[in-house]
């Protein structure tokens, strides 16, 4: 035990175990919603539920592992909120390619990941994008989250061209609005983990309306046979989906950053505006998305979420050891996780996902309040985030969102005589989605 409190520092840091083991608890409880969430995303592009529940446990566990053991910081990681609604919506669905060579393109971006980070350039290609571009592009994503919630709730539908309100008196609608009421209460309360006892009280209420078939808690681990290893790399390379590669990229290097930051100040890890170790953390991360690939599911990035283990007195990686054992652990409630991540089949075509679908609504509702950081008095700055915004979720597609608003960010800026505004990263990136317009179909 001496051992183990020297090499995680504990003296050093100030922290005692139980704290520790109480800060990884609470990390857990705050983000395993993913668990549910993650298969009942990915199996509507084709994938088995089962095999990416275990692929999310896995790659989750080792990835905060990595985290806890290399950079010996409590956060914790696991796919990503946005990067998977792009995976599955925009990528699969919408452009119709193969989930096996979009696992690749994540594959690829991961590598790059790690490259930029042995670099030391990660960074840098942060601070050149501005922020209000970056408010933006997430606040559109959040957008685009919460759209789809409302969409797999039912309380919105398809009316021939237009949306409108849902069939409000069918079961499984009357559940989800039970279900984000539920939600909404927990988070005002400041109850932790308050998205994943929401859903597991709308899943009780659910079987007591018999709108939720019970299956059982703990039960055998599903295989993984049916996503792992099945990432097709040279296929994506040849598909040549270089934009999909680049979102990939760029939403995980915003996310990792942006959370690292947030938890590096809140945890006071941040001293004299530098981040001891910093370069782990996002080394941490890139491998992350690697691992992630090859079990079978979208890009894994570290979690804002962690911040709630940090504020109940986190401040070492043994918290994150105790979060990715908890991972582990819940590889045994597979029937749990398919009773309330399972679709159910809705007469407009549509499947309804009454315990999971107000989880995404609120998730969207916390990315939001981003767009605060929108300069919103200088128009240079403002409709090009305005554009991303809200063409994320008006276009489906996260990567038209994201060209949007560095396409007409490139040209407010030039046409007002403010280029010097301008960076290499900002021009670069432009031009590329300009081109990919002209020349390209994906």
């Amino acid at each position: 035990m001496k051992k183990i409190l020297k090499y995680f520092k504990f003296e050093e840091k100030n922290a005692d175990l139980k704290t520790e083991i109480i800060a990884g608890i609470t990390t857990f409880v705050t983000m395993a919603y993913i668990i549910f969430v993650q298969p009942a995303v990915l199996s509507q592009g084709g994938m088995d539920f089962g095999a990416v529940m275990v692929a999310t446990c896995l790659s989750s566990a080792i990835a905060t592992l990595i985290m806890g053991l290399y950079a010996n910081y409590p956060i914790a990681l696991a796919p990503g909120m946005g990067e998977n609604f792009y995976f599955v919506f925009t990528v699969i669905l919408g452009m119709g390619i193969a989930w096996q060579k979009v696992l690749g393109a994540v594959f690829i971006s991961g590598v790059l990941f790690i490259i930029l980070s042995i670099w030391k350039v990660r960074e840098k290609l942060v601070e050149n994008v501005p922020t209000s571009l970056q408010s933006g592009i997430a606040g559109g994503i959040g957008l685009f989250i919460t759209f789809i919630g409302l969409i797999q709730s039912g309380i919105v539908q398809k009316g021939g061209v237009v949306l409108t309100i849902g069939n409000l008196y069918q079961k499984e609608v009357i559940l989800s609005i039970i279900g984000l009421i539920i939600i909404g209460t927990l988070m005002a309360w400041k109850i932790k983990g308050n998205i994943l006892i929401g859903m597991i009280i709308t899943a009780i209420i659910g079987i007591c309306m018999g709108v939720i078939k019970y299956e059982g808690i703990i039960g055998k681990i599903p295989s993984i046979s049916p996503t792992f290893l099945k990432l097709d790399i040279i296929g994506a390379l040849k598909s040549g989906i270089f934009t999909v590669i680049f979102v990939f990229l760029f939403m995980d290097l915003f996310d990792t950053v942006g959370t690292a930051i947030g938890i590096g100040e809140a945890g006071g890890f941040i001293k004299d505006g530098k981040f001891p170790r910093v370069e782990r953390v996002l080394f941490s991360d890139a491998v992350g998305t690697v691992v992630g690939a090859v079990l079978g599911t979208s890009t894994v990035t570290s979690y804002i979420e962690s911040a709630a283990g940090v504020s109940v007195g986190g401040r070492t990686g043994f918290a994150s050891i105790i979060t990715a054992v908890l991972f582990l652990l819940s590889l045994f409630f597979y029937p749990f996780v398919k009773m309330i991540g399972t679709g159910i089949p809705n007469p407009s075509g549509i499947t309804l996902y009454p315990v999971t679908a107000p989880a995404l609504i609120v998730v969207g509702s916390l990315i939001i309040p981003t767009i605060k950081k929108i300069r919103w008095e200088d128009p240079t700055e403002a409709i090009p985030a305005f554009l991303s915004f809200v063409g994320i979720p008006l276009t489906y597609n996260i990567g038209e969102g994201i060209a949007f608003g560095f396409i007409s960010y490139f040209f407010l800026k030039l046409l007002t005589g403010r280029y010097k505004e301008l960076n290499p990263v900002v021009v670069i990136v432009a031009i590329a989605f300009i081109l990919r317009f002209i020349f390209l179909k994906v």
